[in-house]
């Protein structure tokens, strides 16, 4: 599902602006990592604090002052001019409530689209020190504490009996998806739960071969698109089709394209 654009602009630019935003951003939220900042509870039921809404506001300032015609999607302030050519998705902490309970599993997230395609993606893991970022064919890179910077490669695995499986947790499915969820955690070799974000980075380094989620947002997915791709791996709907913003928030991620096929048929079998 490789994606051909003609971008006129340098595309390692606006790469290198999501890392140093996603940092910075990141490091907004970690000033308020295990503190008591104040927690509320959205329409949706999902939570939200002064850090979610500090860090979205400082990354939209960021791109509004260096790409003041760009279009925003965001996670806390909603939208603003999607019908750009380029639009900034943004999420400013995915796995608040890792977040609210004290876990470091949390992150920024940064994605840039090109007429509605995902060309860049940036993730923050401010409490560990670790990023990783990536751009279309560019390559996916990550960059550990010590500020080692080195390039990702996904797995080998083509077997989906001999695949580690990830997902934040076997709840977060609808009802009528759970039976097809328990049926893939009892096929595959090994299953991890949590994680959020960081999931999709580990599948991307190599350490797990699989991800399937449910019920996502655009701003969930989205700049996890380039870290996948660029690692080698397939990342589209439970479908096979490719993640867009109308997406329905379905998710997989997967090491090869034969492990994918794979999951494909057992979830629509």
């Amino acid at each position: 599902m490789e994606t051909q654009l003609n971008l006129t602009e340098n595309i390692s630019v606006f790469s290198q602006f999501a890392a140093d935003i996603a940092r910075k951003g990141g490091e907004c939220a970690k000033q308020l990592f295990r503190s008591n900042c104040t927690v509320d509870v959205k329409t949706d039921k999902s939570p939200v604090t002064t850090a979610d809404r500090n860090t979205e506001a400082l990354l939209r300032k960021s791109i509004q002052e260096r790409y003041p015609d760009h279009g925003i999607l965001g996670e806390e302030y909603g939208d603003d001019n999607l019908q750009a050519k380029y639009v900034w998705s943004l999420d400013p902490i995915d796995g608040t409530r890792s977040f609210i309970s004290g876990h470091p599993v949390w992150g920024t997230l940064v994605a840039l689209l090109h007429e509605q395609v995902p060309v860049v993606g940036a993730v923050e893991m401010p409490a560990l020190t670790e990023s990783w970022n990536a751009f279309l064919g560019g390559g996916c890179y990550f960059t550990d504490r010590d500020g080692n910077r080195n390039r990702c490669t996904v797995s080998r695995c083509a077997r989906i009996e001999d695949a580690t499986l990830c997902t934040t947790s076997p709840l977060y499915f609808h009802e009528s998806e759970k039976p097809v969820i328990w049926k893939l955690i009892e096929t595959v070799g090994d299953s991890r739960f949590g994680g959020d974000c960081y999931i999709y980075c580990l599948l991307a380094s190599g350490f797990v071969d699989l991800v399937v989620e449910s019920e996502l947002h655009p701003f969930d997915y989205l700049p996890l698109v380039p870290i996948i791709q660029e690692a080698g791996g397939v990342i589209t709907d439970w479908l096979g089709q490719p993640l867009t913003a109308q997406s329905t928030g379905q998710v997989i991620a997967a090491a090869t394209r034969e492990l994918h096929q794979r999951t494909l048929d057992l979830l629509n079998g």
